[in-house]
Formats: structure tokens, C-alpha cells, sequence
């Protein structure tokens, strides 16, 4: 069981892994912690935005639409590596998902198929949007998936968590599908060699 760290060790963190960060707004103070408790936190979430272009991709993450208020992450990783910070604190990216993912995470093992959508997210994963149609087609540039990697080794390396802290939204929450283009398996791997 884990509290999350300050924004301000959050932001350490990332640049101490070599992040490229870019500050969005007041992205210390933007979230939705009046809808409910920020933490424990177990683990980080990787997804993909289905969308194009930085510059919007970040404003929806921030800002949310209609049906869904932002912030939608706490970090939007685009195609050029930059890591933007659009809130912290609890955000709408995670949803509901599966409960023995969540134990499966929480003790490091090896995760079931997620079945079910029981248990609140939001208040337990970092979560990082990644600028992608999620078609299976646009390409993941290897600037923007070493940034999931640093972001993610970032975090685990603060809170002394393995690899095996890090899923993907298609992991958690039964049909979703992202990330699609690559596989968590192997981002889990390369987050691996990066915490040795």
C-alpha cells in the first residue's frame, strides 16, 4: 500500500529518468479528488488517445468533454517523446476494471484476464495518455515509447514497485484494447532492463 508521492517528487522523478516534461497550467492542483479518494496507489496504466496532433491531444487529456471531465490522465505522452503534466490527484482515465487485476498487480504476479468491472481505478494507478489512433496502424515513434518506458521505470523506481506494476487499459477493464501496437509484455521488459 502506497500513498502517492507530491507532485513536486512526481516531478523529480520523471526528470531524474530523463523525461522530457512539459508543464501544463496548474497541472499540481487540476483533478478530480472531490469525486472521490486519490490513492492508494498500486500501479501505473499506459492507454491510447485515438486522436492526432499534440496540441488538441493535450487540451482534451486536460480538459476533458462533456461526458467524461478532465483531467483524463496525469501525463500525455505525444509522438515527440514530451511527457505533458495536464493534472495530479485523482483522474478520469482508469474506470472501473477488474479486482483480481488489481491483487494480481498489488503483489507483482502475473495478471488474470480481466472478467469484470468492480473495482475503482482512478483512485489507484498513475495514468498516462499516449498520443495514438489506436488503429494498429499509426506508428509508435521509439522517442515516444521510451518515454513510457522512463515514465513508467520513473514511478516504479520511486515506490520500489517491479515492472509487473505497470498495465495496460486493455489489461484492466474488459474491452478496452489499448494500447494497440504494441504489447505490454514487451514494454514490461523494457521497463525491466531499466530498473536493473
Amino acid at each position: 500500500m502506497a500513498p502517492p508521492m507530491s507532485a513536486g517528487k512526481f516531478l523529480d522523478a520523471l526528470k531524474d529518468e530523463g523525461v522530457t516534461v512539459v508543464e501544463v497550467g496548474d497541472w499540481r492542483h487540476h483533478n478530480r479528488n472531490h469525486k472521490g479518494p486519490w490513492g492508494p496507489v498500486h500501479g501505473v496504466m499506459i492507454h491510447h488517445t485515438v486522436t492526432s496532433g499534440s496540441k488538441r491531444t493535450v487540451e482534451i487529456c486536460r480538459d476533458g468533454h462533456p461526458s467524461l471531465p478532465g483531467p483524463l490522465c496525469h501525463g500525455v505522452i505525444t509522438k515527440d517523446g514530451r511527457v505533458h503534466l495536464v493534472g495530479y490527484g485523482r483522474a478520469n482515465h482508469a474506470g472501473m476494471g477488474d479486482d483480481d487485476v488489481l491483487r494480481a498487480v498489488i503483489a507483482e504476479k502475473a495478471l488474470p484476464t480481466d472478467n469484470e468491472a468492480n473495482t475503482d481505478g482512478n483512485r489507484h494507478f498513475y495514468g498516462f495518455e499516449c498520443e495514438n489512433l489506436g488503429d494498429g496502424e499509426d506508428p509508435w515513434p521509439e522517442v515516444q515509447l521510451d518515454a513510457i518506458e522512463r515514465v513508467s521505470a520513473a514511478i516504479c523506481r520511486h515506490h520500489g514497485w517491479t515492472q509487473r506494476s505497470v498495465i495496460g487499459h486493455l489489461e484492466w477493464q474488459p474491452g478496452k484494447v489499448d494500447p494497440k501496437g504494441f504489447t505490454m509484455k514487451t514494454m514490461r521488459g523494457r521497463i525491466e532492463e531499466r530498473l536493473k
